[in-house]
């Protein structure tokens, strides 16, 4: 019960359930949360560690994930916010809640997850929050205007938590990876529009948020740290 906590939001999938796998092998006690139990399931079976079904883009659900998390580990060490969405369209074709769902899934949860956390952290003695940002924060395809302010919004909203937190203890890092192979990238793009060997596997993008996690990119805190092939 002494092993740290690590509680990583969208680990039902892509990158989240590649951090949670790592995070496990690290000796990690894992709180998985995602919207798609069964997803969750597929991953508790890879690398243990506990469920919790809900929708992060609800205050009331990070309430509830929190309390659970809580209440059944006792504590929470690092956040690793991975869950995101992304709808493409134009500006013409985007609808307002397209919008809100956008920034309410991709940024409104670092926000719900670090109020909870902060007073557990100033206990505790401190904690980690890693956020999975994208490339598109600073170089987004066209159509994909909501997801890369909303992506914007994380970097710097990382940065002010960052300065927040260092009296407590408390370290924030946002990592900002290019197209990624995942459900959500394929979702885009085509494998004829961007072939395979130009993308990232989860894995890459997991080994760079551990090593934040574990503090082996300690002097990060408040940066946002690229990750991308080279091309």
């Amino acid at each position: 019960m002494d092993k740290p906590v690590a509680l990583v939001t969208g680990a039902g999938r892509g990158i989240g359930r590649a951090t949670a796998i790592e995070l496990g092998k690290r000796g990690y006690r894992l709180v998985l949360v995602s919207r798609t139990t069964a997803q969750l399931e597929e991953t508790r079976r890879m690398c243990g560690g506990e469920v919790i079904g809900g929708d992060v883009s609800v205050a009331s659900d990070v309430e509830r994930v929190v309390a659970t998390a809580m209440e059944r580990l006792g504590r929470v060490d690092v956040l690793v916010n991975a869950a995101g969405m992304v709808v493409s369209g134009s500006i013409e074709q985007s609808t307002v809640e397209q919008w809100r769902q956008t920034v309410d899934t991709n940024l409104s949860p670092v926000f719900y997850f670090c109020k909870l956390l902060w007073p557990i952290w100033r206990k505790q003695g401190g904690g980690v929050v890693v956020n999975v940002s994208s490339f598109a924060a600073r170089d987004p395809f066209a159509g994909l205007g909501a997801y890369g302010a909303a992506k914007a919004g994380m970097n710097f909203l990382g940065m002010a938590l960052a300065r927040e937190g260092r009296a407590i203890g408390v370290r924030v890092h946002t990592v900002a990876p290019g197209a990624v192979e995942t459900a959500m990238f394929r979702s885009l793009m085509t494998v004829e529009q961007y072939p395979t060997e130009k993308t990232l596997d989860p894995k890459q993008v997991a080994a760079v948020i551990v090593q934040c996690a574990c503090g082996d990119l300690a002097v990060t805190s408040g940066e946002v740290v690229y990750v991308h092939k080279n091309s």
